[in-house]
């Protein structure tokens, strides 16, 4: 063989060596990688950029701490206050909006809080508070969790009205707390996309949905190289425009599950 040929070889393999090197980390909700939408978009990033994302599948308050920690390279969650406290404290470099979907309320098909009739998000947690149905809180300091708590606050009932006898907070993702709620055939608050893909239903139907309350954004949050120097932000970077692009666009809004799209790509 060619002196030539050999190092044009050795080039290539080198080159082969370097792309399949391209990874990085990033944290992800449990409500995200439930849908099934990271099954679809990985590895169509993979081949458009010849970057392997590795998940870490957590609730959004862990996601944060571990970019915090500088354990990933970036964060996908859905908890807008807390993203913003994450780039104000300078964790983050900034914060991008992708995609959004809703949350629902679902529960017995016999509904006995009588939540279809309700008028507002607080209203149908006030009609499961007063006759103390069972409800399942995810109790995982999660995005979902977040809201839920904020949406009891607005509905006026605190933690001390909210019972152990009829709250139950299963300290889980999004799909063990439905299988708990299927189990106990309780109430629970899902993002629509959990829901939609979940499949051991058992008695439970979606009761309530539509509020604007219900708004569920997620966004994406390079961690700042300032505070750790070897997280890999230009592979974070690399990922965010493709994230904003509209091949992802094409992906997200065309992911659909029973005649239904799961999410809305809102990327600016």
């Amino acid at each position: 063989m060619k002196l030539g040929t050999i190092i044009a070889a050795t080039l290539l393999c080198c080159s082969a060596l370097t792309a399949q090197a391209e990874n990085m980390k990033m944290a992800v909700t449990t409500s995200f990688h439930n849908s099934g939408l990271a099954d679809v978009l990985l590895p169509e990033i993979e081949a458009d950029l010849g970057l392997e994302v590795q998940l870490l599948v957590v609730g959004t308050g862990q996601a944060l701490r571990l970019g915090e920690a500088g354990d990933v390279d970036a964060i996908l969650v859905h908890s807008k206050a807390s993203e913003e406290k994450f780039v104000a404290a300078g964790y983050g470099t900034h914060r991008r909006e992708i995609m959004y979907n809703d949350f629902v309320f679902i529960g017995p098909s016999e509904d006995p809080a009588q939540i279809k009739e309700a008028q507002s998000a607080t209203q149908a947690l006030g009609l499961i508070a007063e006759v103390q149905a069972p409800f399942v809180s995810r109790g995982d300091d999660s995005g979902t969790h977040k809201k839920e708590l904020s949406l009891w606050a607005a509905a006026g009932v605190d933690a001390e009205q909210r019972d152990v006898a009829w709250y139950k907070e299963a300290g889980a993702g999004m799909g063990a707390s439905l299988n708990t709620a299927s189990g106990l055939n309780a109430y629970i608050m899902s993002d629509r996309a959990s829901w939609l893909k979940f499949g051991n239903k058992g008695a439970l139907a979606l009761l309530y949905a539509g509020d604007p309350d219900l708004f569920n954004q997620y966004a994406y949050l390079p961690v700042n190289p300032a505070k750790h120097p070897h997280v890999k932000a230009d592979l974070a970077q690399k990922l965010e425009t493709w994230l904003v692009s509209p091949r992802a666009q094409a992906l997200i809004d065309g992911y659909t599950l029973e005649g239904g799209r799961l999410f809305t790509f809102n990327a600016q």
